[in-house]
């Protein structure tokens, strides 16, 4: 029997026939849900990470990606590759499931994930954890949870291409424009058509304007229909059809990163957090809004020299007014003033790392997100924008340090 959206969340009504069990007593009601959601959610993250060089970097890159992002928006992480940990008092002690490499194969873990479904628990698998030559092997989680059947084919080599957001008002795609720039991955395609499933709702898929899709002749998309990312109405789920970075496979060296797109990272965290059940989106912070940003000591973030050159220094210093410290507030996440980004040097994301003025293009690199304390947090690095040595003296560098809370690190911004 397919599982309803009511039957997925016994939870919500225990706390409702708690609150009224209280009143009734006359004791103090408990607390609604929403007054508990500010609290970390956990994601359990099971991978393999012995199969293909491409997917073993990318779990070794999101192993890594993931716990930077989880103070900014609201997570831990836990990741592990023994699967035996996919059991139902272990489950109990998460919110939020992910699949990085694989799905579970046994009839115990199987099982497990499935009471962890109905019961209203989040998921998200990427790339190879839907790969299967055999949907019999596991009929529930390829025909009806994820929708796809069996694998039918991919193109090669990996690439970056344009997505087009299907559904723009799931939590997942708030705020995002109609399209966007995925990370560099290769692509596959299924047995089923999903849009004719009336209980899948795609998020993003191929848009038109990105075919070719492919390097090799032999294994490219000229035209077609080929969803991304989607859900199932039926449970709290996201598949994302990304995560197989290119690689030198003669030097097991890694040629792109699938964290790479600040667009696409939006809309994997912002769909995280509707797994987790964190309120609202993962969103930038505004949009539109132009002014100074003030901080340490009331000095305002200043371009040195009121230069627009790449790589000019990004400073405090008295707020004077200037071009040099208006910065617009861009709903892609980007702090621009003169004509160019706020930007960490070098995709650094090392403490100390210096920020610059650069030519926008996207990266993450140049996304920030407000955070706690008044805190601008760059989501690449898990790391907030400080000024060196929290002094307040004219011409103090700006930098990436590990987010405390400081002084250093809190910032008003314009609007």
């Amino acid at each position: 029997m397919t599982p309803t959206r009511t039957a997925a969340f016994p939870r919500r009504l225990l706390v409702r026939l708690l609150a009224l069990f209280a009143v009734v007593l006359g004791f103090q009601a408990l607390p609604a849900p929403d007054a508990r959601a500010a609290e970390p959610f956990k994601v359990l993250a099971f991978y393999d990470g012995t199969y293909d060089a491409a997917h073993i970097d990318f779990v070794h890159e999101a192993n890594a990606w993931f716990p930077q992002q989880g103070a900014a928006n609201g997570f831990t992480y836990t990741s592990t590759s023994d699967w035996g940990q996919l059991n139902t008092a272990n489950l109990a002690k998460y919110q939020v499931v992910i699949f990085l490499d694989n799905y579970p194969h046994t009839a115990s873990q199987q099982a497990a994930f499935k009471t962890f479904m109905d019961n209203g628990g989040g998921w998200m698998g990427f790339h190879v954890s839907a790969f299967t030559t055999d949907p019999g092997d596991w009929p529930w989680y390829h025909n009806t949870f994820l929708g796809t059947g069996a694998f039918r084919g991919n193109t090669w080599g990996p690439t970056q291409e344009t997505l087009r957001i299907e559904d723009a008002g799931h939590a997942a795609t708030a705020g995002l424009p109609a399209t966007i720039t995925s990370s560099v991955s290769e692509w596959y395609s299924w047995q089923n058509d999903l849009r004719q499933n009336p209980a899948i709702d795609i998020l993003a898929a191929m848009d038109p304007s990105t075919f070719p899709v492919g390097t090799d002749p032999n294994q490219t998309w000229y035209s077609g229909y080929y969803p991304i990312s989607w859900t199932n109405r039926d449970y709290r789920m996201i598949y994302n059809n990304f995560g197989h970075n290119a690689m030198n496979y003669s030097t097991n060296t890694r040629l792109s990163s699938t964290f790479a797109s600040a667009q696409q990272n939006t809309f994997l965290l912002q769909g995280l957090r509707w797994l987790g059940g964190a309120p609202g989106p993962s969103n930038p912070p505004g949009g539109g809004a132009s002014g100074a940003i003030v901080g340490n000591g009331g000095k305002c973030v200043d371009v040195a020299g009121a230069s627009s050159a790449n790589g000019a220094a990004v400073q405090l210093y008295d707020c004077n007014g200037t071009g040099a410290q208006t910065w617009q507030v861009a709903a892609d996440g980007s702090l621009r003033a003169l004509g160019k980004c706020l930007d960490v040097t070098a995709a650094g994301t090392a403490n100390g790392t210096t920020v610059q003025l650069y030519d926008c293009n996207g990266t993450g690199s140049q996304t920030w997100r407000t955070g706690a304390n008044g805190s601008l947090v760059n989501p690449q690095s898990g790391k907030c924008l400080d000024a060196t040595n929290k002094s307040t003296a004219n011409g103090t560098r700006l930098q990436l340090w590990t987010c405390s809370g400081a002084t250093s690190q809190r910032w008003t911004l314009p609007g």
